[in-house]
């Protein structure tokens, strides 16, 4: 329950004051239920922010499918987060801050371990650049980290002007809000702001600001640690892995934006997912399988997402994070 009322949108001290004073039985229940030398049990909690159009749960669904429970099983702290599910990194970033700063009162823990998906990548590592003192590690999973081409290809056409993109504008706004509102969020929600950020070159101005972990080369790998922070990526490079998850029709589509040979997940080119230390960057995984969406639909034969999220959170175990 203390997860529950934590992971809604939690801006003010009276929410936080709430959660303590409501759910401070459960809170013990949560801390003594976890080992404290199990294999995922990491020094410090593991926060986790979602990407664009995300959110924490929606009508029963959760955007991390089991993640948070299949860590949990074996010692870590895991917390969600939701931000502004379309807003620019920045924007995003200052809301993820104050929720950080909420679990850090709630836990007593010094820092905690940031893991974002996809715009949810650029959120966590804005927190890491102007907040360091929060953030013991940054693991970005598909982030979108040096732009993508779908971005390039959608902002462009909005751009345009033309009747059908001002429609599309609206659509993407429209949903945007729908989210927000089935969600709880209570945010404020900005889709251009948002696709704006994910191009090429808004891309290159944000790292220029936020350097940390960005690779120097095209394909390479960035500073392990930057600014006392530790940085890991990795990313999908299978727009199509499972006939049955009838999203992977949004995968398979926006691919289209990309160049022939160019590896991606279906809307983030595995390259420009680089951060730090590269884990992986060709998982057999699209956008969603690597959240173990859509409800933990993903390839057959290949790596299970949640074994990778169990193998990284050992990882920072084993870094002293």
């Amino acid at each position: 329950m203390l997860m529950s009322c934590l992971q809604r949108k939690t801006g003010s001290f009276t929410r936080t004051l709430m959660c303590l004073l409501l759910l401070s039985p459960a809170m013990g229940w949560a801390m003594s239920d976890q080992s404290s030398g199990g294999y995922t049990a990491t020094r410090y909690p593991i926060v986790l922010a979602h990407g664009l159009f995300g959110f924490d749960s929606l009508l029963g669904v959760d955007y991390w499918y089991k993640v948070p429970e299949t860590l949990q099983a074996d010692g870590a702290q895991v917390y969600l987060t939701s931000v502004a599910n379309s807003n620019s990194p920045e924007v995003r970033g200052e809301q993820l801050i104050a929720e950080v700063e909420q679990i850090l009162a709630l836990t007593g823990a010094d820092k905690v371990n940031l893991i974002g998906h996809s715009h949810g990548g650029p959120t966590t590592r804005y927190v890491a650049s102007v907040r360091p003192d929060l953030v013991a590690s940054v693991t970005s999973i598909s982030g979108v980290n040096k732009g993508t081409p779908v971005a390039d290809g959608m902002s462009d056409w909005v751009e345009g002007g033309s009747a059908l993109s001002g429609v599309a504008a609206s659509l993407g706004t429209a949903l945007a809000v729908a989210i927000d509102v089935l969600s709880g969020g209570g945010y404020e929600q900005d889709v251009i702001a948002s696709l704006a950020s994910m191009t090429t070159a808004d891309s290159v101005a944000f790292n220029l600001q936020h350097p940390g972990g960005i690779p120097l080369t095209e394909c390479g790998e960035g500073d392990y640690e930057f600014n006392g922070v530790r940085y890991y990526s990795w990313a999908g490079a299978a727009p199509l892995t499972n006939i049955l998850d009838p999203l992977e029709v949004v995968t398979t589509t926006a691919a289209l934006f990309f160049d022939a040979g160019v590896a991606n997940d279906g809307l983030v080119g595995a390259c420009a997912a680089h951060l730090g230390m590269v884990i992986r960057d060709d998982f057999a995984m699209n956008h969603l399988d690597e959240i173990n969406q859509t409800l933990g639909i993903h390839h057959l034969t290949e790596t299970d997402p949640l074994t990778v999220f169990r193998t990284h959170a050992h990882r920072l175990q084993q870094a002293g994070l």
